[in-house]
């Protein structure tokens, strides 16, 4: 039961995708592959899983929407125009196999189309390319199940109404459309870190990452970001603490999944030699030099430095410049950070890690009184009781109540 799972959601993002070029409807799509997967379980405990489950689905879902349509003057037409068959020859798998990735390009790229909210590209995107359950994505955001129902009800009508085009962006539109879909495929990752031990999302963020990879070799921001995922994902062994954060200096780094950072590695490498460096690779950089270090005293601290000044370049944002200072603090010493990150007071006034930050700073200089201040902030503005609790744990190291 788990492998014929496990085997229909990598088929679901191919599927929908499939029959949704064909009919020109996300719903019918959609349905028609639940339908499959319900034959699916009938059938391949028994036989097995075929050789390529998304083009087992695709037919099966076929027949299922072309009952849907039969009535309506175009069915005929439409199931004619399908292009996935069970045709055999090398020459036609091959011809399939590029259909099937075009049409995921396309629905990647629809749903995480900038007229939609993220909440909606978000969802989307893990309902309908990563194939979860609605109950899934709810679960994942904390939401109810109709609630989430709701969302996705939403976000498929804007589509509809909005005449949001089902295409891949072109050369002119490219670059902006594809940020816009690694930041959804980040935002997912990340979803799964507020929980180090909600991996499923991280998972899937994951997957779709190397989907995207796949479908996109020549992009070295697709690489960047799943280089980022990998080598974020290589110290999570080490960060599992139910109710607690560990930090990166109190690591242990013998727990670093190696397979994984090798592999972030390797990518990295790739996304360097093309020479087109965009936030994803440099953010990917910053961690393979934090993952090449055996000890926390080993890391090359003015590598580090260098990347965020290249970052902030291409994406001057608060919180890049926020650890940035963290960083600088490493090579010029606390008063230097602190100088930084008092600058950023106005724009990150909302935002629990720069007082936490701060406080850890005040704490090296000795300033007790105005650490156990920043650190009071911080925890009245961190968002989850678990990092609360690091923060108060913290705040009692500084005076030296712990």
């Amino acid at each position: 039961m788990d492998e014929v799972a496990r085997a229909f959601r990598e088929a679901h993002g191919p599927a929908v995708a499939t029959l949704a070029r064909v009919f020109g409807d996300l719903t019918l799509a959609e349905d028609a592959v639940q339908e499959a997967f319900l034959a699916a379980l009938r059938h391949w405990p028994r036989q097995g899983i075929p050789s390529n489950p998304a083009g087992w689905i695709v037919t099966a879902a076929r027949n299922r929407a072309v009952d849907e349509v039969r009535r309506a003057a175009r069915g005929r037409e439409l199931y004619g125009k399908l292009a996935v068959t069970e045709s055999t020859g090398a020459e036609e798998r091959l011809e399939e196999a590029k259909l099937m990735r075009d049409d995921q390009m396309r629905l990647i790229f629809t749903c995480c189309h900038p007229a939609l909210q993220v909440e909606h590209q978000v969802a989307l995107t893990l309902r309908l390319i990563a194939g979860l359950g609605v109950d899934q994505v709810a679960r994942s955001f904390l939401v109810s199940e109709s609630t989430m129902a709701k969302r996705l009800v939403r976000a498929k009508y804007k589509i509809r109404v909005a005449h949001i085009p089902y295409r891949i962006p072109d050369d002119a539109e490219l670059p902006a459309r594809l940020r816009a879909v690694l930041s959804v495929l980040y935002l997912i990752y990340n979803a799964g870190t507020d929980d180090p031990l909600r991996g499923e999302l991280r998972s899937e963020a994951m997957r779709l990452a190397r989907v995207l990879a796949d479908l996109m070799p020549d992009e070295p921001e697709a690489l960047g970001l799943l280089a980022l995922m990998l080598l974020c994902e290589a110290r999570v062994p080490a960060q599992i603490r139910p109710d607690d954060v560990v930090l990166l200096r109190e690591q242990e780094r013998s727990l670093w999944d190696q397979a994984l950072i090798r592999q972030g590695h390797d990518l990295v490498r790739r996304c360097i030699r093309r020479g087109r460096p965009g936030p994803f690779q440099l953010q990917a950089a910053i961690q393979a030099v934090h993952c090449d270090a055996a000890r926390f005293e080993d890391t090359d601290w003015l590598q580090i430095v260098t990347l965020y000044d290249n970052l902030y370049d291409v994406m001057p944002t608060a919180v890049i410049a926020m650890n940035r200072a963290i960083a600088l603090a490493e090579t010029a010493g606390p008063q230097v950070a602190l100088a930084q990150l008092d600058t950023l007071a106005r724009d990150l006034a909302g935002y629990h890690l720069l007082h936490a930050s701060r406080a850890t700073m005040l704490r090296r200089l000795g300033s007790g009184k105005e650490a156990n201040q920043a650190f009071d902030r911080a925890i009245e503005l961190a968002p989850r009781a678990r990092e609360r609790g690091f923060l108060d744990r913290q705040r009692g190291r500084a005076t030296g109540h712990e």
